[in-house]
């Protein structure tokens, strides 16, 4: 086995065909089809289903890609370490966030500190981010919910309850607040099921003995915002996430509080690569400076301020 056809197979698998992998690789695409050829034919076993249309991985193909993500990531961090100012100064830190809202501060913050690192931020759901941060296609991951997964580096970022809100013109609008048993009465607007908050208001609205079946599911919390303002129901998100639209206004669901833990993970293993701990680093300044200034406000006025 050799490192350019290990070198090859991945390119192929991660960029879906054999001209995006020479493209990257900078080769021929016969010289990345002869390298995983021969890979196929010294272990006798077929990593790619090939067809005129595209490039699919086979189950070995799949079984190999988990170990060539790791091997080439830890390739990756090996060179950040040996090469730290270049990983600082013209490094990529790929996020995936299920609400980029509570990362604005920190990215403002990170990118005056490094101004010529490239941030790629992508959206998803509480699976998505998990999935991606094993898979090695991201390396920071923003979450709803508190992983209790041992193999994440977690750092809480807040934590807020989950409302109801409906668009300004909606007749339930009018109501500051509303029980489970009202809400149900409504359209109901709702996200995916792989989303956090929709697993705690159907877990919570179950203990209130009332089933909420939406009307729309929508997939990402912008889709559930635009169908909601344009009069399509009632829709629920974290009160971080409400945010300043107008167009909408936020309803108390009367019923015990469910808060919404937002944080940052990544792997325990990647915690230590330059850009990874950078950004971490800076979000944990943030959210001490913002808790001090939360317990600060916290403190009757009149309370005595040693020297």
């Amino acid at each position: 086995m050799r490192y350019v056809q290990l070198r090859a197979f991945h390119n192929v698998a991660i960029h879906g065909g054999f001209s995006r992998a020479a493209e990257a690789l900078f080769l021929t695409q016969p010289a990345v089809s002869d390298q995983v050829r021969k890979l196929e034919e010294e272990y006798d076993v077929l990593l790619f289903n090939r067809n005129k249309k595209q490039v699919t991985l086979t189950q070995a193909g799949q079984q190999l890609l988990e170990v060539t993500r790791r091997m080439f990531d830890v390739e990756q961090q090996a060179l950040d370490l040996l090469s730290e100012s270049r990983a600082l100064r013209a490094g990529k830190l790929r996020i995936v966030a299920d609400a980029a809202h509570h990362l604005l501060h920190i990215l403002a913050a990170f990118r005056r500190a490094y101004p010529t690192v490239q941030v790629s931020i992508d959206a998803g759901n509480t699976e998505t981010v998990i999935t991606s941060l094993h898979a090695y296609e991201a390396d920071i991951g923003v979450l709803g919910e508190i992983p209790q997964a041992r193999d994440f580096d977690v750092l809480k970022l807040n934590s807020t309850p989950i409302i109801a809100f409906a668009s300004r013109d909606y007749p339930l609008a009018t109501c500051q607040s509303a029980t489970f048993a009202e809400l149900a009465k409504h359209p109901l607007v709702m996200r995916e099921r792989g989303s956090k908050t929709r697993q705690k208001l159907e877990a919570m609205a179950a203990q209130c003995d009332v089933t909420l079946t939406p009307l729309i599911e929508a997939e990402g919390r912008e889709a559930v915002r635009e169908i909601v303002a344009a009069g399509g129901g009632v829709g629920f998100v974290s009160s971080a996430e409400f945010g300043q639209d107008t167009r909408l206004v936020p309803i108390k669901i009367d019923a015990p509080e469910m808060l919404m833990d937002e944080a940052l993970i990544c792997l325990r293993e990647r915690s230590n690569g330059k850009l990874v701990h950078a950004f971490y680093e800076i979000a944990r300044k943030l959210t001490q400076s913002a808790e001090d200034v939360t317990a600060g406000d916290a403190k009757p006025s009149g309370a005595a301020t040693r020297a």
